[in-house]
């Protein structure tokens, strides 16, 4: 089988996989929070943040190093890298739980503990999926790796949802965390045929860290935002507004769930036209435009009708959760483009700059969060992520540094006409004017023609 048909077939799969997984996720987010409620899901939300971020840090890039690495890994790095993440996860997982009371007496959430334990207890099982499912990665058989992924998936809710009727509350998803782990390292293992051995040679433990913490540095300090919500809105506001905000942070990723896909197809783009960097400036101005106009009316529109589907799906003691929709909304739209520059910048192996720029994001966002939910709640979240906004300027003028400048007008315009609208229930309709300003300018207007001709497979000419 060609190089072209294994990628086409594995892209298939990977977008039946997307498809299938926002169906499923999405349905049984609504039956669960629905039974289980606010505070209940905001505790579960809580552990499940911090064990998130513990797990993806405790991996220190192996997965990259297996996935990514020139020429084909010998036999002796898998059985390396089980050997290091099986390690990396029992130290890991033991020093979470040692340290688990810090972590109870900051959060300040009844019941807490005892649920994150049971969720830190998993990490290691988690790590050594790792292995068998970078042999099918870089095989570019995705076909299995969708159909494992979306077993676990279904498998999460299978065992969640009659727990959560039957109240267990926020230990029902706990429990679908467990056995969703369980299925998935069971079928990897068993598909792949891969069979471990303890193996230990420290040039290749070097090698391999060396290599994947380098590529992974950029995406572990970008995922150290997503513990202000469990660490610093648990604190201050309770487990009600933990639930909001992850709520809140879900249905956006799910809305702009198309973001990963361009991250990903992008970095391959971007590689083959990095030595020619005006090009690269002028597709990545037009790939900001375009983001912009396919996720805007999106974001903009749920946020119009958001009251009517929470209240029918989820119940009136959910509404809450979107007083901070907007800004989060306002904060994704914004950081779409920052994938952008972070593909494009990551292509010339700058990774250790954009993880700074990333912590830098990361430390302003912390720091507000903790001026303002003490302050104002739950909408303290918010402003904090608009607070934050600032620092995703560095990323263009960097790649002005490395590549050279690019047109940022057009997309300005793009992105004050829809982050406008998602403010319609705080500040009046009249913020739904700013949507028709880009059709009073020329060069947007030509613009919005020609992303919607390319989508009709129709050639627009001005």
């Amino acid at each position: 089988m060609s190089l072209r048909t294994r990628v086409l077939r594995g892209g298939f799969y990977l977008i039946l996989r997307q498809g299938l997984g926002i169906l499923i996720s999405t349905v049984g987010l609504i039956l669960l929070t629905r039974t289980i409620g606010p505070e209940a899901y905001g505790l579960f939300a809580a552990a499940f943040g911090i064990y998130a971020y513990i797990q993806g840090l405790s991996s220190w890039g192996v997965n990259i190093f297996l996935i990514r690495h020139e020429g084909e890994p010998q036999p002796q790095d898998y059985h390396q890298a089980f050997s290091l993440l099986l390690t990396l996860g029992l130290v890991s997982a033991g020093v979470a739980i040692l340290l688990l009371p810090l972590a109870e007496y900051w959060v300040r959430l009844e019941g807490f503990g005892p649920l994150a334990a049971t969720l830190f207890a998993v990490i290691p099982m988690s790590l050594l999926s790792v292995v068998p499912a970078a042999r099918f990665e870089r095989a570019l058989d995705y076909r299995w790796i969708a159909v494992i992924e979306l077993s676990g998936q279904i498998l999460t809710y299978i065992v969640a949802l009659p727990l959560a009727y039957q109240g267990f509350g926020a230990w029902a998803p706990v429990a679908g965390v467990w056995a969703q782990q369980l299925i998935t390292l069971s079928l990897l293992y068993w598909v792949s045929d891969y069979r471990p051995k303890f193996y230990w040679e420290r040039a290749r433990v070097r090698s391999m860290l060396g290599y994947g913490l380098g590529y992974s540095a950029a995406g572990l300090a970008w995922d150290l935002r997503y513990l202000v919500n469990p660490l610093i809105v648990s604190r201050y506001a309770g487990a009600e507004a933990v639930g909001y905000v992850a709520l809140s942070v879900r249905v956006v990723e799910q809305l702009t769930f198309v973001t990963g896909v361009i991250w990903r197809l992008t970095t391959a783009a971007f590689a083959r036209i990095q030595e020619d960097r005006d090009r690269l400036a002028k597709v990545i101005a037009e790939g900001l435009s375009l983001q912009l106009i396919a996720l805007g009316p999106i974001l903009a529109g749920f946020g119009l009708v958001a009251p009517w589907i929470v209240s029918l799906l989820l119940g009136s003691r959910w509404l809450p959760a979107l007083e901070v929709y907007p800004f989060i909304a306002v904060s994704y739209l914004c950081g779409a483009g920052v994938n952008l520059y972070s593909s494009a910048l990551s292509v010339l192996r700058k990774n250790w700059l954009v993880a700074v720029l990333n912590l830098g994001h990361v430390v302003v966002f912390a720091g507000a969060g903790l001026l303002l939910i003490p302050l104002l709640g739950l909408r303290g979240y918010g402003w904090a992520e608009i607070v934050a906004l600032p620092t995703y300027v560095l990323f263009p003028v960097w790649f002005q540094v490395y590549i050279g400048r690019a047109n940022y007008a057009r997309s300005g315009i793009w992105f004050v006409a829809w982050a406008l609208p998602l403010f319609f229930w705080q500040l009046g309709p009249w913020m739904w004017i700013s949507v028709v300003v880009p059709l009073l300018w020329p060069a947007t207007r030509r613009e919005l023609l020609q992303a919607i001709s390319t989508v009709l497979r129709r050639r627009y000419e001005p």
